[in-house]
């Protein structure tokens, strides 16, 4: 809304800080070797390759449990194949990359995969605000807590210039022959898949659907992650929505795929024909099922731990949040201000926050 103030983040790497909360610790033993670095002005990718690099092995064993901004100060664990036989102390010891700082590496019996965490704690600062305009964020902010923010994918998603569901549906469709390289095909489908959701979350915005749950939804609880369908009436509907009031559950929207769980009713028939608008063969999708076999999303995104500072003299709002996997800071932050990213120029894509990063756009 251009209504709102406008507000620059990244002014700094410090002004975007993110800290990876981990879905279970290392076991200390396997053939996995859990790194916890913090890393500034380096994208995941590259340091990856540089610590497969740094220890002989294939990069294509190695993993992680998101992708964390390049313009910020980012803590995570990445996950390098390393052989048992291998004494990782002497090379940990003489190991220097530049941007990463080694916090922590444990063995491990398996490789991480993306969505092996629980959540990205955010420590953000907003600068170039007038006072009054840094109250009037905090306050809405502080609202965004308490009923959650809509879940909308950011244009990071889409590639640099936002083409890339474009290609999607050209590869799709057989019209064009798509990138060959695995990692840059799952960039591609999961684009189209984010963008479809993005379309279901502006049709329930715009019924004034998305904060409660409707007969038919396939609802997530917040608690737990479980899905379950809500009854089309009687008291188990009445009892859904007042978890839903509450923030306790939220309707999902989906990530199309061949295995993806479809709602019924209503929710469904807004879903099937976003779809098949977009994608006139459904069935398509059970060829690309290697890059997305789909899933759920939930249509809001829950702000857990917000604090905010006092705005200072300077035109400075210190802000700092917990949110679930998948979590954008700047679908939070959009819902008070404008965002101005000190890090974008032309032919520049600024980073995304809660998965990937500027690698996002498919060469």
């Amino acid at each position: 809304m251009t209504n709102l103030p406008l507000a620059t983040i990244r002014t700094t790497p410090e002004d975007f800080v993110v800290e990876e909360i981990p879905a279970y610790p290392a076991s200390g033993k396997g053939e996995h070797l859990f790194v916890t670095l913090r890393k500034t002005g380096r994208t995941t990718i590259d340091v990856l390759r540089d610590l497969t690099r740094a220890f002989g092995v294939d990069d294509r064993g190695a993993g992680f449990a998101g992708m964390k901004d390049k313009h910020a100060v980012t803590t995570q664990t990445v996950s390098i194949p390393v052989p048992i036989a291998v004494d990782v102390t002497p090379i940990l010891a003489t190991l220097s990359l530049p941007g990463v700082e080694i916090l922590d590496a444990r063995r491990h019996d398996n490789k991480l995969k993306p969505g092996h965490l629980d959540g990205n704690r955010f420590h953000l600062r907003l600068r170039g605000l007038s006072l009054e305009d840094a109250r009037t964020i905090r306050t809405k902010l502080e609202e965004t807590a308490r009923v959650g923010a809509p879940n909308f994918f950011g244009p990071q998603r889409f590639g640099r210039d936002g083409t890339n569901p474009a290609r999607a549906l050209a590869w799709l469709a057989g019209k064009d022959r798509g990138p060959r390289d695995r990692h840059q095909q799952r960039l591609l489908f999961s684009a189209l898949q984010s963008m479809l959701f993005n379309q279901v979350l502006d049709r329930r915005i715009a019924d004034g659907t998305w904060t409660t749950v409707l007969p038919g939804d396939l609802a997530k609880k917040h608690d737990s992650g479980g899905l379950f369908l809500v009854a089309s009436e009687g008291s188990e509907l009445e009892d859904a929505q007042a978890r839903a009031a509450h923030l306790s559950i939220s309707a999902t929207g989906p990530m199309f795929g061949a295995k993806m769980r479809w709602p019924e009713g209503h929710p469904r028939q807004i879903e099937h024909e976003i779809l098949t608008a977009v994608v006139p063969d459904p069935k398509r999708l059970d060829d690309f099922r290697a890059h997305g076999e789909g899933t759920r999303r939930s249509l809001r995104l829950e702000v857990a731990e917000f604090k905010a500072s006092d705005p200072d003299a300077s035109g400075m709002l210190a802000l700092s949040f917990v949110l679930p996997k998948g979590g954008y800071a700047t679908t939070v932050l959009s819902t008070a201000c404008r965002l101005g990213d000190a890090t974008s120029r032309p032919g520049h894509a600024s980073d995304e926050d809660g998965g990937s990063e500027n690698s996002d756009q498919v060469p």
